[in-house]
Protein backbone atom coordinates (compact mmCIF):
# COMPACT_ATOMS: atom_id res chain seq x y z
CA UNK A 1 0.00 0.00 0.00
CA UNK A 2 1.22 3.53 -0.83
CA UNK A 3 2.20 5.88 1.77
CA UNK A 4 1.83 9.67 1.78
CA UNK A 5 4.95 11.28 0.40
CA UNK A 6 6.76 12.83 3.12
CA UNK A 7 7.53 16.62 3.67
CA UNK A 8 10.48 17.12 2.24
CA UNK A 9 13.79 18.19 4.81
CA UNK A 10 15.59 21.14 4.32
CA UNK A 11 18.59 22.61 5.87
CA UNK A 12 18.87 26.14 5.65
CA UNK A 13 22.29 26.96 7.36
CA UNK A 14 22.86 30.13 8.72
CA UNK A 15 26.31 32.56 8.39
CA UNK A 16 28.87 31.77 11.29
CA UNK A 17 32.35 32.75 12.36
CA UNK A 18 33.87 29.78 11.30
CA UNK A 19 37.50 31.17 12.80
CA UNK A 20 35.80 29.77 16.20
CA UNK A 21 34.90 26.38 14.88
CA UNK A 22 37.02 23.05 14.32
CA UNK A 23 38.37 22.51 10.90
CA UNK A 24 36.34 20.89 8.27
CA UNK A 25 36.79 16.98 8.08
CA UNK A 26 39.15 16.15 5.95
CA UNK A 27 36.78 14.07 3.37
CA UNK A 28 38.52 11.28 1.33
CA UNK A 29 36.39 10.18 -1.23
CA UNK A 30 32.64 9.20 -1.93
CA UNK A 31 31.48 5.94 0.79
CA UNK A 32 27.77 5.57 -0.97
CA UNK A 33 24.76 7.01 -2.33
CA UNK A 34 21.71 5.30 -0.98
CA UNK A 35 18.37 5.25 -3.13
CA UNK A 36 15.07 3.17 -2.52
CA UNK A 37 14.60 0.36 -4.92
CA UNK A 38 11.68 -1.24 -6.28
CA UNK A 39 12.66 -4.61 -6.27
CA UNK A 40 16.47 -6.18 -4.91
CA UNK A 41 16.67 -8.96 -7.33
CA UNK A 42 15.78 -6.84 -10.50
CA UNK A 43 18.33 -4.22 -8.66
CA UNK A 44 21.19 -6.59 -8.99
CA UNK A 45 20.83 -7.56 -12.09
CA UNK A 46 21.10 -4.46 -13.33
CA UNK A 47 24.29 -2.93 -11.73
CA UNK A 48 26.02 -6.46 -11.51
CA UNK A 49 25.02 -8.42 -14.14
CA UNK A 50 24.90 -5.41 -16.91
CA UNK A 51 26.71 -3.20 -15.20
CA UNK A 52 29.55 -5.25 -13.54
CA UNK A 53 29.39 -4.14 -10.32
CA UNK A 54 29.70 -6.62 -7.62
CA UNK A 55 26.79 -7.13 -4.89
CA UNK A 56 29.53 -6.46 -1.88
CA UNK A 57 27.16 -5.83 1.06
CA UNK A 58 24.13 -6.92 3.01
CA UNK A 59 22.06 -4.97 5.71
CA UNK A 60 18.68 -6.15 6.99
CA UNK A 61 16.47 -5.15 9.82
CA UNK A 62 12.91 -3.58 10.81
CA UNK A 63 14.36 -0.13 12.50
CA UNK A 64 16.04 2.48 10.63
CA UNK A 65 18.84 3.27 13.10
CA UNK A 66 19.05 7.01 12.60
CA UNK A 67 14.97 7.65 13.61
CA UNK A 68 13.82 4.86 14.96
CA UNK A 69 11.23 4.40 12.87
CA UNK A 70 9.73 1.38 12.16
CA UNK A 71 9.99 0.13 8.22
CA UNK A 72 11.49 -3.00 7.47
CA UNK A 73 14.44 -3.19 4.79
CA UNK A 74 17.18 -4.89 3.41
CA UNK A 75 20.05 -2.44 2.40
CA UNK A 76 22.49 -3.97 -0.30
CA UNK A 77 25.53 -2.23 -1.70
CA UNK A 78 27.31 -2.52 -5.18
CA UNK A 79 31.07 -1.63 -4.97
CA UNK A 80 33.35 0.65 -7.35
CA UNK A 81 36.86 -0.13 -8.25
CA UNK A 82 37.75 2.71 -5.72
CA UNK A 83 36.36 1.29 -2.74
CA UNK A 84 33.12 3.24 -2.88
CA UNK A 85 29.57 1.75 -3.23
CA UNK A 86 26.23 2.94 -4.75
CA UNK A 87 23.27 1.23 -2.21
CA UNK A 88 19.69 0.55 -2.13
CA UNK A 89 16.88 0.23 0.03
CA UNK A 90 14.43 -2.10 -0.86
CA UNK A 91 11.70 -1.65 2.04
CA UNK A 92 9.28 -4.54 0.02
CA UNK A 93 6.33 -2.51 -1.69
CA UNK A 94 7.03 -3.20 -5.07
CA UNK A 95 6.95 0.78 -6.04
CA UNK A 96 9.89 2.53 -7.22
CA UNK A 97 10.85 6.50 -5.85
CA UNK A 98 8.45 8.71 -7.51
CA UNK A 99 9.95 11.73 -9.46
CA UNK A 100 10.27 15.37 -7.90
CA UNK A 101 7.26 17.28 -9.85
CA UNK A 102 9.32 20.47 -9.97
CA UNK A 103 12.30 18.94 -11.23
CA UNK A 104 13.31 18.31 -14.56
CA UNK A 105 14.20 14.24 -15.11
CA UNK A 106 18.25 15.51 -16.47
CA UNK A 107 18.93 16.95 -13.58
CA UNK A 108 18.86 14.49 -10.62
CA UNK A 109 21.96 12.30 -11.61
CA UNK A 110 24.60 10.16 -10.48
CA UNK A 111 27.51 9.67 -12.63
CA UNK A 112 30.49 7.12 -12.67
CA UNK A 113 33.51 7.38 -14.05
CA UNK A 114 35.24 5.04 -16.74
CA UNK A 115 38.82 4.70 -18.35
CA UNK A 116 37.74 5.51 -21.82
CA UNK A 117 35.35 6.57 -24.33
CA UNK A 118 35.87 2.86 -25.94
CA UNK A 119 34.48 1.47 -22.32
CA UNK A 120 31.25 4.37 -22.81
CA UNK A 121 31.08 2.60 -26.02
CA UNK A 122 31.18 -0.94 -25.16
CA UNK A 123 28.76 -0.10 -21.66
CA UNK A 124 25.97 1.37 -24.27
CA UNK A 125 26.10 -1.83 -26.51
CA UNK A 126 25.63 -4.35 -23.36
CA UNK A 127 22.82 -1.49 -22.36
CA UNK A 128 21.45 -1.73 -25.79
CA UNK A 129 21.47 -5.16 -25.76
CA UNK A 130 19.44 -5.44 -22.70
CA UNK A 131 16.95 -3.14 -23.96
CA UNK A 132 18.11 -0.23 -22.18
CA UNK A 133 17.71 3.13 -24.29
CA UNK A 134 21.49 5.08 -23.94
CA UNK A 135 21.69 8.56 -24.91
CA UNK A 136 25.14 10.05 -26.09
CA UNK A 137 27.97 9.68 -26.32
CA UNK A 138 27.36 13.33 -25.24
CA UNK A 139 30.73 15.56 -25.82
CA UNK A 140 30.93 17.73 -22.61
CA UNK A 141 34.23 19.55 -23.83
CA UNK A 142 36.51 18.10 -20.07
CA UNK A 143 34.55 14.66 -20.69
CA UNK A 144 32.34 12.56 -22.77
CA UNK A 145 29.13 10.56 -21.19
CA UNK A 146 26.47 8.35 -21.73
CA UNK A 147 23.18 8.54 -20.16
CA UNK A 148 20.29 6.08 -19.26
CA UNK A 149 18.12 5.03 -16.46
CA UNK A 150 18.27 2.12 -13.78
CA UNK A 151 14.86 -0.11 -13.28
CA UNK A 152 14.25 2.49 -10.13
CA UNK A 153 14.03 5.61 -12.76
CA UNK A 154 17.17 6.56 -11.07
CA UNK A 155 18.93 8.46 -14.15
CA UNK A 156 22.86 7.45 -14.56
CA UNK A 157 25.60 8.88 -16.42
CA UNK A 158 28.69 7.03 -17.00
CA UNK A 159 31.46 9.50 -18.02
CA UNK A 160 34.95 9.11 -19.62
CA UNK A 161 37.51 11.79 -18.84
CA UNK A 162 39.39 14.21 -21.61
CA UNK A 163 40.73 17.34 -19.75
CA UNK A 164 43.87 16.58 -17.61
CA UNK A 165 44.72 17.50 -13.95
CA UNK A 166 46.28 21.25 -15.42
CA UNK A 167 43.25 22.26 -17.53
CA UNK A 168 41.04 21.07 -14.15
CA UNK A 169 43.13 23.09 -12.63
CA UNK A 170 43.07 26.18 -14.63
CA UNK A 171 39.20 25.37 -14.23
CA UNK A 172 38.90 25.66 -10.69
CA UNK A 173 40.93 29.37 -10.50
CA UNK A 174 37.64 30.88 -12.10
CA UNK A 175 34.87 28.88 -10.57
CA UNK A 176 34.06 31.49 -7.34
CA UNK A 177 34.10 34.58 -9.88
CA UNK A 178 31.74 32.75 -12.11
CA UNK A 179 29.74 31.42 -9.21
CA UNK A 180 29.94 34.90 -7.53
CA UNK A 181 28.69 36.52 -10.92
CA UNK A 182 25.68 34.04 -11.08
CA UNK A 183 24.69 34.72 -7.43
CA UNK A 184 24.80 38.31 -7.87
CA UNK A 185 22.29 38.41 -10.93
CA UNK A 186 19.90 35.59 -9.07
CA UNK A 187 19.65 38.52 -6.49
CA UNK A 188 18.67 40.92 -8.94
CA UNK A 189 16.45 39.03 -10.86
CA UNK A 190 14.42 37.90 -7.93
CA UNK A 191 14.24 41.67 -7.06
CA UNK A 192 12.86 42.62 -11.01
CA UNK A 193 9.83 39.68 -10.88
CA UNK A 194 9.26 40.64 -6.87
CA UNK A 195 8.74 44.23 -8.85
CA UNK A 196 6.88 42.48 -11.50
CA UNK A 197 8.77 44.04 -13.38
CA UNK A 198 10.66 40.79 -15.21
CA UNK A 199 9.12 37.56 -15.71
CA UNK A 200 12.08 35.76 -18.14
CA UNK A 201 14.02 32.92 -16.66
CA UNK A 202 17.33 33.32 -15.42
CA UNK A 203 20.07 32.51 -17.46
CA UNK A 204 23.73 32.85 -17.11
CA UNK A 205 26.27 35.47 -18.32
CA UNK A 206 28.03 33.10 -20.49
CA UNK A 207 26.66 30.10 -22.59
CA UNK A 208 29.75 27.39 -22.70
CA UNK A 209 28.20 24.96 -25.23
CA UNK A 210 26.95 27.36 -27.77
CA UNK A 211 26.89 24.46 -30.37
CA UNK A 212 23.51 23.59 -28.57
CA UNK A 213 22.03 26.70 -29.41
CA UNK A 214 19.18 26.52 -31.79
CA UNK A 215 19.97 27.90 -35.09
CA UNK A 216 23.63 27.69 -34.93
Amino acid sequence: MSQAAPTPVYSQPRRADMSQLPAPAAVQQLHHYAYKAKDAEETRHFYEDILGLPLYHIIQSDYVPSTGEYCPYTHFFFRLKDGSFIAFFDIGDDEAALPSPNTPIWINHISFRVDSVQELENTKARLQACGVEVLGVTDHHIFKSIYFFDPNGIRLELTAQLADELQMLKESKTAHARLDEWTARKEQWRKERAEGKSSAPLKPQNNDRPEFVPGK
